[in-house]
């Protein structure tokens, strides 16, 4: 039986393979007491986690909202951007197309129409800040309590973190805050309790020490260390940290799947 990492391993996308579990998880504990939607799609990678996370869960559709235009940041590397093919053939060889509803346009303007409860939302859409705010204000009404947000790249985007930071660990409708890697989530309540925010600010703590770590390694690896060779190492450790978690990821997926 494939796990996500070996069906991963073709799909252009940046999602570490803990984000990549994490998403499979968070996606398989829904019960289909809303929908599951997806903010930046780019090729598929992080649909297809939350679409096979989905299969073994509740199975709900994952709503996958992206222009497919790509972001500012994508132009200015690639030019002219239009990812939407290579999107629909990288999920129907995952074999999760089925579970996916793409919606190519702005998150913006899906929201105006999107009138369903949302369980799960996973946020990777513009990361300035403007952006990342917009896209949670526009979805926090929808998620329904005990629904999921995530938001990646949280921790080398400024935006993305400060918005975190704000809307999400200082809250008082959210508990259990945790991350993953790049990514912040937490379970939204009508009220969180005192040890609840005692126990968010204790996490957000660490996660700025975090964040910081990770952006310093940022820093050293692409101003500093950008040779061929640690190019090389840092590619070779990448596939050896994915073939060490392959195993365990397999198991989750047969666990989910007999229950």
């Amino acid at each position: 039986m494939q796990t996500i990492e070996d069906i991963l391993t073709s799909v252009d996308g940046w999602l570490h393979p803990a984000e990549a579990r994490l998403l499979y998880r968070l996606a398989s504990e829904c019960r289909a007491r809303g929908a599951i939607v997806e903010i930046g799609s780019w090729k598929g990678k992080s649909t297809i986690c939350l679409a096979r996370g989905s299969t073994a869960g509740g199975k709900a559709k994952i709503n996958a909202i992206d222009p497919h235009t790509g972001s500012p940041e994508h132009s200015r590397e690639f030019g002219v951007v239009w990812t939407f093919d290579e999107f629909r053939r990288n999920i129907e060889k995952a074999g999760v197309s089925e579970m996916i509803t793409p919606q190519v346009d702005y998150s913006t303007a899906v929201a105006k129409k999107f009138n369903e409860p949302v369980e799960l939302i996973f946020i990777d859409g513009i990361h300035e800040y403007e952006g990342v705010k917009i896209d949670f204000d526009d979805w926090f009404p929808k998620v329904i309590n005990h629904g999921v947000m995530a938001f990646h790249d949280s921790t080398c985007w400024p935006g993305v973190l400060k918005c975190v930071s704000e809307d999400v660990f200082k809250s008082r409708r959210f508990r259990k805050v945790r991350f993953a890697r790049s990514i912040v989530y937490g379970e939204k309540v009508e009220q969180n309790t005192f040890f609840e925010r005692v126990e968010n600010r204790i996490f957000h703590i660490a996660f700025l020490i975090h964040a910081f770590k990770d952006r310093w390694q940022w820093r050293l690896l692409h101003n500093y260390l950008d040779f061929p060779v640690t190019r090389s190492i840092v590619s070779y450790l990448k596939k050896r940290q994915v073939k060490g978690i392959q195993v365990n990821s397999g198991k989750i997926e047969a666990s989910a799947t007999r229950s």
